[in-house]
């Protein structure tokens, strides 16, 4: 898709100054004429420094990265170096990849030992890790989804992947089961096989550089999948969405869902891959840094 010369503001956002996208034309969602479906079709192009939202009286929020399943922290380290350019404090932290409900703990934990208002953002299973995380903290005050899940009360992650996904095949010929110590009854952890791992997850990235991310991957268990979401922090803290279109794993149909009922600000990348935060860290870093402005 050839990108527009024109640079865009995310519609009804403060300007995100050098983080803007150079976008096409903003357009709605065709399932819906909710304004809040309106979506910002995004290229990985972005200008200029990015050093957002500098006029007095802003307050500068912490910026705090929470990675999903089969990654870790080291997926975000595009947009931790261009935040940090940009003068912001940023964590990427890591996410233990056991269970929901204590994974969410784990991450609310970490949260309540920052300062001031959070921009927190999730990628993949991290959006259902910081879905439950932000409800008890607080100075969360802005939430973005990348290529991620936002379940409601009652969900699971796994629910959520959507019926094209390519985890809706065989679980034998998706994963490597491993058995681990103190796994609840029935638990396994999960590691992708190769084919899966590069066909599917890492689909824009290099051949060699996915074989790499599969090689040196962190296993998920199923019970991060299965937990039942508890709370659903969209439902008060305002949500921002980038939505790849080449996405295989958590469906472009099934995040358009959740970003709809959400009312969820949306950009959505053309292409990519459920790594998109690695493959085009620049398109994300933009989406993170509106919500950045956001915050006063």
């Amino acid at each position: 898709m050839e990108p527009a010369r024109t640079r865009r503001r995310l519609r009804g956002l403060a300007p995100a100054v050098a983080f803007a996208v150079i976008a096409a034309p903003a357009v709605a969602s065709p399932a819906t004429g909710d304004p809040a479906a309106t979506t910002t079709r995004a290229s990985s192009a972005l200008t200029g420094e990015p050093l957002p939202c500098r006029s007095p009286g802003r307050s500068k929020p912490t910026v705090v990265l929470v990675h999903g399943a089969w990654a870790d922290a080291s997926s975000w380290s595009g947009e931790v170096s261009s935040l940090q350019r940009a003068g912001y404090v940023v964590r990427a932290i890591a996410n233990p990849l056991r269970d929901l409900t204590t994974d969410a703990a784990s991450v609310a934990g970490f949260l309540r030992t920052v300062s001031g208002p959070i921009v927190l953002a999730g990628h993949s299973y991290g959006g259902s890790v910081i879905t439950n995380a932000a409800a008890s903290v607080p100075n969360v005050k802005a939430l973005v989804y990348v290529d991620a899940a936002a379940p409601d009360v009652g969900e699971t992650t796994g629910g959520l992947s959507g019926r094209d996904s390519a985890l809706a095949a065989a679980p034998a010929s998706l994963y490597d089961m491993v058995s681990y110590p103190g796994a609840p009854r029935g638990a396994t952890d999960l590691y992708l096989k190769r084919d899966t791992f590069v066909r599917s997850f890492a689909s824009d990235l290099p051949r060699e550089t996915a074989v790499r991310l599969w090689a040196s991957q962190r296993p998920a268990s199923t019970s991060a999948f299965t937990t039942p979401s508890k709370a659903a922090a969209w439902k008060t803290i305002p949500s921002w969405y980038f939505i790849s279109t080449g996405d295989r794993i958590i469906t472009p149909s099934s995040e358009r869902f959740m970003a709809r009922r959400a009312r969820s600000k949306v950009t959505e990348f053309p292409g990519g891959s459920h790594l998109t935060l690695i493959s085009h860290p620049d398109a994300v870093t933009a989406v993170i840094g509106s919500a950045i402005c956001s915050v006063r």
